[in-house]
Protein backbone atom coordinates (compact mmCIF):
# COMPACT_ATOMS: atom_id res chain seq x y z
CA UNK A 1 0.00 0.00 0.00
CA UNK A 2 0.71 3.51 -1.32
CA UNK A 3 2.03 6.31 1.84
CA UNK A 4 2.43 9.72 1.99
CA UNK A 5 2.97 12.35 4.92
CA UNK A 6 1.23 14.14 6.83
CA UNK A 7 1.54 17.23 8.44
CA UNK A 8 3.45 16.49 11.92
CA UNK A 9 1.38 17.12 14.68
CA UNK A 10 3.11 16.96 18.04
CA UNK A 11 1.07 15.09 20.64
CA UNK A 12 3.34 15.09 23.57
CA UNK A 13 3.73 19.29 23.26
CA UNK A 14 -0.48 18.90 22.81
CA UNK A 15 -1.10 16.77 26.01
CA UNK A 16 2.28 19.40 27.83
CA UNK A 17 -0.09 22.23 27.14
CA UNK A 18 -2.90 20.80 28.81
CA UNK A 19 -1.36 19.19 31.98
CA UNK A 20 -2.72 15.66 30.82
CA UNK A 21 -0.03 12.62 32.24
CA UNK A 22 0.91 10.67 29.19
CA UNK A 23 1.02 7.24 29.17
CA UNK A 24 3.24 4.80 26.74
CA UNK A 25 3.16 1.06 25.67
CA UNK A 26 5.20 -0.55 23.93
CA UNK A 27 4.90 -2.88 21.37
CA UNK A 28 7.04 -5.35 19.79
CA UNK A 29 6.52 -6.63 15.85
CA UNK A 30 3.69 -8.34 14.81
CA UNK A 31 2.50 -7.93 18.30
CA UNK A 32 -1.39 -7.04 18.47
CA UNK A 33 -2.37 -3.38 19.50
CA UNK A 34 -6.20 -3.87 20.31
CA UNK A 35 -8.16 -6.66 18.24
CA UNK A 36 -11.74 -6.18 16.34
CA UNK A 37 -14.59 -6.26 18.76
CA UNK A 38 -12.46 -4.95 21.36
CA UNK A 39 -14.04 -2.14 24.12
CA UNK A 40 -13.16 0.91 22.12
CA UNK A 41 -12.15 3.26 25.10
CA UNK A 42 -8.74 5.35 24.13
CA UNK A 43 -7.50 6.87 21.13
CA UNK A 44 -3.48 6.19 20.58
CA UNK A 45 -0.81 7.91 18.75
CA UNK A 46 2.27 6.70 17.16
CA UNK A 47 5.27 7.87 18.77
CA UNK A 48 7.66 5.46 17.01
CA UNK A 49 7.52 2.81 14.77
CA UNK A 50 4.36 1.52 12.53
CA UNK A 51 0.84 0.34 12.68
CA UNK A 52 -0.69 -1.55 10.12
CA UNK A 53 -5.31 -1.07 10.45
CA UNK A 54 -7.29 -4.15 8.94
CA UNK A 55 -10.55 -5.43 9.37
CA UNK A 56 -11.09 -9.25 9.18
CA UNK A 57 -14.23 -11.05 7.44
CA UNK A 58 -16.49 -13.81 8.87
CA UNK A 59 -14.76 -16.41 7.54
CA UNK A 60 -11.20 -14.70 8.49
CA UNK A 61 -9.84 -13.33 5.19
CA UNK A 62 -7.77 -9.45 6.15
CA UNK A 63 -7.99 -6.62 4.48
CA UNK A 64 -5.66 -3.89 4.92
CA UNK A 65 -7.16 -0.91 5.71
CA UNK A 66 -4.14 1.66 6.31
CA UNK A 67 -0.44 1.45 7.06
CA UNK A 68 0.45 4.50 9.73
CA UNK A 69 3.42 5.82 11.09
CA UNK A 70 5.00 8.18 13.78
CA UNK A 71 2.88 11.29 14.18
CA UNK A 72 -0.28 9.68 13.81
CA UNK A 73 -3.42 9.37 15.23
CA UNK A 74 -5.46 6.08 15.18
CA UNK A 75 -8.64 4.89 17.16
CA UNK A 76 -10.40 8.04 17.53
CA UNK A 77 -13.73 6.11 16.84
CA UNK A 78 -14.14 6.10 20.29
CA UNK A 79 -14.73 9.75 19.85
CA UNK A 80 -17.68 9.31 17.80
CA UNK A 81 -19.64 7.14 19.98
CA UNK A 82 -18.09 3.63 19.00
CA UNK A 83 -18.54 1.14 21.35
CA UNK A 84 -16.09 -1.69 19.99
CA UNK A 85 -13.11 -1.37 17.40
CA UNK A 86 -14.21 -2.31 14.00
CA UNK A 87 -10.99 -2.95 12.79
CA UNK A 88 -8.05 -4.38 14.52
CA UNK A 89 -4.65 -2.48 15.29
CA UNK A 90 -1.13 -4.85 14.65
CA UNK A 91 2.63 -2.85 15.28
CA UNK A 92 4.44 -3.46 11.89
CA UNK A 93 7.73 -2.71 13.61
CA UNK A 94 8.83 -1.92 16.94
CA UNK A 95 6.51 0.81 18.38
CA UNK A 96 5.92 3.42 21.05
CA UNK A 97 2.29 4.53 21.29
CA UNK A 98 0.98 6.79 23.62
CA UNK A 99 -2.36 5.99 24.96
CA UNK A 100 -4.88 8.36 25.66
CA UNK A 101 -8.29 7.40 27.15
CA UNK A 102 -11.52 8.93 25.64
CA UNK A 103 -12.73 10.98 28.35
CA UNK A 104 -9.55 12.63 29.12
CA UNK A 105 -9.35 13.38 25.33
CA UNK A 106 -12.97 14.79 24.83
CA UNK A 107 -12.48 16.76 27.57
CA UNK A 108 -9.15 18.16 26.16
CA UNK A 109 -10.88 18.81 22.57
CA UNK A 110 -13.61 20.27 24.39
CA UNK A 111 -11.50 22.74 26.60
CA UNK A 112 -8.48 23.73 23.72
CA UNK A 113 -10.18 25.41 21.03
CA UNK A 114 -6.67 25.95 18.88
CA UNK A 115 -5.85 22.59 19.79
CA UNK A 116 -8.91 20.73 19.11
CA UNK A 117 -8.71 23.03 15.34
CA UNK A 118 -5.12 20.92 14.75
CA UNK A 119 -6.43 17.34 16.14
CA UNK A 120 -9.13 17.85 13.59
CA UNK A 121 -6.98 18.99 10.35
CA UNK A 122 -4.75 15.87 11.36
CA UNK A 123 -6.99 13.56 11.30
CA UNK A 124 -9.16 15.05 8.19
CA UNK A 125 -5.79 14.62 6.49
CA UNK A 126 -5.01 11.33 7.49
CA UNK A 127 -8.68 10.00 6.50
CA UNK A 128 -8.15 11.33 2.89
CA UNK A 129 -4.75 9.55 2.91
CA UNK A 130 -6.70 6.67 3.46
CA UNK A 131 -9.98 6.75 1.43
CA UNK A 132 -7.59 7.68 -1.09
CA UNK A 133 -5.19 4.31 -0.95
CA UNK A 134 -8.49 2.26 -0.82
CA UNK A 135 -9.50 3.71 -3.91
CA UNK A 136 -6.23 3.26 -5.63
CA UNK A 137 -6.47 -0.36 -4.12
CA UNK A 138 -9.76 -0.68 -5.25
CA UNK A 139 -10.05 0.22 -8.73
CA UNK A 140 -7.51 -0.76 -11.75
CA UNK A 141 -7.29 1.42 -15.17
CA UNK A 142 -9.94 -0.67 -16.82
CA UNK A 143 -12.51 -0.23 -14.09
CA UNK A 144 -12.33 3.37 -14.84
CA UNK A 145 -12.80 3.70 -17.90
CA UNK A 146 -15.85 1.46 -17.79
CA UNK A 147 -17.03 3.92 -15.23
CA UNK A 148 -16.25 6.67 -17.55
CA UNK A 149 -17.91 4.83 -20.34
CA UNK A 150 -20.96 4.74 -17.93
CA UNK A 151 -20.84 7.61 -16.89
CA UNK A 152 -20.78 9.57 -20.25
CA UNK A 153 -24.01 7.36 -21.59
CA UNK A 154 -25.92 8.97 -18.38
CA UNK A 155 -25.17 11.95 -20.04
CA UNK A 156 -23.17 13.64 -16.53
CA UNK A 157 -21.67 16.59 -16.81
CA UNK A 158 -23.42 17.17 -20.55
CA UNK A 159 -26.90 17.94 -18.99
CA UNK A 160 -28.20 19.22 -15.78
CA UNK A 161 -30.19 16.23 -14.34
CA UNK A 162 -28.30 13.17 -16.31
CA UNK A 163 -29.91 10.66 -17.80
CA UNK A 164 -29.82 7.61 -14.74
CA UNK A 165 -31.74 4.97 -16.51
CA UNK A 166 -29.32 3.61 -19.22
CA UNK A 167 -30.68 2.54 -22.61
CA UNK A 168 -30.13 -1.43 -23.73
CA UNK A 169 -26.91 -2.12 -24.36
CA UNK A 170 -25.07 -5.26 -24.83
CA UNK A 171 -21.98 -6.16 -22.46
CA UNK A 172 -19.86 -6.42 -25.68
CA UNK A 173 -20.67 -2.84 -26.65
CA UNK A 174 -19.84 -1.89 -23.67
CA UNK A 175 -16.43 -3.80 -24.07
CA UNK A 176 -15.65 -1.64 -27.04
CA UNK A 177 -16.37 1.56 -26.21
CA UNK A 178 -14.54 1.34 -22.70
CA UNK A 179 -11.88 -0.71 -24.42
CA UNK A 180 -11.40 -3.93 -22.72
CA UNK A 181 -12.73 -7.57 -22.46
CA UNK A 182 -16.24 -8.47 -22.47
CA UNK A 183 -15.04 -10.96 -19.41
CA UNK A 184 -13.82 -7.40 -17.76
CA UNK A 185 -17.16 -6.08 -18.08
CA UNK A 186 -19.08 -8.77 -16.43
CA UNK A 187 -16.42 -8.74 -13.85
CA UNK A 188 -16.63 -5.28 -13.14
CA UNK A 189 -19.92 -4.87 -13.48
CA UNK A 190 -20.84 -7.69 -10.71
CA UNK A 191 -18.36 -5.70 -8.49
CA UNK A 192 -20.08 -2.18 -9.66
CA UNK A 193 -23.40 -3.75 -8.41
CA UNK A 194 -22.17 -4.82 -5.32
CA UNK A 195 -20.84 -1.19 -4.46
CA UNK A 196 -24.05 0.16 -5.02
CA UNK A 197 -22.76 1.77 -7.89
CA UNK A 198 -24.99 0.89 -10.22
CA UNK A 199 -28.33 -1.20 -10.09
CA UNK A 200 -30.16 -2.89 -12.41
CA UNK A 201 -33.80 -3.99 -12.04
CA UNK A 202 -35.85 -2.12 -14.36
CA UNK A 203 -33.12 -1.44 -16.62
CA UNK A 204 -29.50 -0.12 -16.05
CA UNK A 205 -29.38 2.52 -13.01
CA UNK A 206 -25.87 4.94 -13.04
CA UNK A 207 -25.69 6.39 -8.92
CA UNK A 208 -23.77 9.44 -8.22
CA UNK A 209 -21.70 7.53 -6.25
CA UNK A 210 -19.98 6.12 -9.37
CA UNK A 211 -17.83 9.10 -9.95
CA UNK A 212 -15.64 8.17 -6.85
CA UNK A 213 -13.90 5.45 -9.44
CA UNK A 214 -12.95 8.06 -12.12
CA UNK A 215 -12.65 11.00 -9.56
CA UNK A 216 -9.50 9.05 -8.19
CA UNK A 217 -6.40 9.13 -9.64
Amino acid sequence: MKTRNTRAFNAEAFLDSAGIPKKFETFRRAETIFSQGDVCDSVMYIQKGGVKLSVHSKSGREAVVAMLGPGEFFGEGCLAGLPIRMGAATAITASTILVLKKQKMLALLHNKRELADRFIAHMLGTNIRIEEDLLGQLFTHDEKRLARTLLLLARYGMKEEPERVLPKISPQKLATMAGTTRSNVDFFMKKFKKLGFIEDHAGLTVNNSLLSVVLHE
